[in-house]
């Protein structure tokens, strides 16, 4: 277990490639992105997610949404992107907007017991694009246990999943840490799943047909 501060060059560099080996071996790491931090595994190695969802205490129930460091692998994830999907990726990604699509049926991966879709996102972090660029698509979710806060720093996330994670990028205090906006876009309709850092008016004005489906 290593914690990097990535606000210095050296053990910047030091820690993405110590992240990249890690991820690319089947461990986890955690690593900063525009909203809060995430714990993250390789998307396509099930003992590495089985890890990941061990280490926060969660089950199969609620599968992780998976980051990517570019537009152009969400290509390679679905079979066939809605054109509203396409226009909320063009106006807000990298960002803080989780989109829900129907992943590609030949994909070799287990994130969870709900099959065929999966939730995506590309968040606005260096870091993080960085090692994503290398590693490909992770399995991420907040870095702390159910139930407890989301961990603003990689520190806080160390206090709460210790020896779980193999190595911890720290680059300070999230600015923002506000969850990201999660769009279903499964369905004839747009669905707003979750409120977070993008405000349905402004998701509005690219999908104007997308519908507030919180129930609320």
């Amino acid at each position: 277990m290593m914690l990097y501060d990535c606000r210095s060059p050296a053990d910047r560099d030091r820690g993405i490639a110590a992240a990249i080996e890690a991820v690319k071996n089947g461990e986890l790491v955690v690593l900063p992105t525009d909203t809060v931090y995430g714990i993250g595994a390789d998307a396509f190695t099930p003992y590495a997610v089985k890890a990941l969802l061990d280490a926060k205490g969660r089950g199969r129930q609620m599968p992780p949404p998976v980051l990517i460091g570019s537009r152009h692998t969400l290509d390679g994830l679905v079979f066939s992107l809605p054109t509203a999907a396409r226009d909320l990726v063009e106006a807000f990604w990298p960002g803080a907007l989780t989109i829900v699509v129907e992943h590609s049926p030949s994909l070799q991966w287990d994130l969870g017991d709900k099959t065929g879709t999966v939730a995506v996102r590309m968040p606005l972090h260096p870091v993080a694009l960085e090692v994503l660029r290398e590693t490909g698509p992770m399995a991420v979710s907040s870095a702390n246990k159910t139930g407890q806060p989301a961990a603003v720093t990689a520190e806080e996330a160390r206090d709460q999943l210790s020896y779980s994670v193999r190595a911890y990028l720290e680059a300070g205090p999230c600015p923002d840490p506000v969850p990201s906006t999660i769009v279903d876009l499964t369905g004839e309709v747009p669905q707003l799943l979750r409120a977070g850092a993008i405000p349905l008016e402004k998701l509005r004005d690219v999908v104007p047909d997308l519908v507030d489906g919180r129930g609320v």
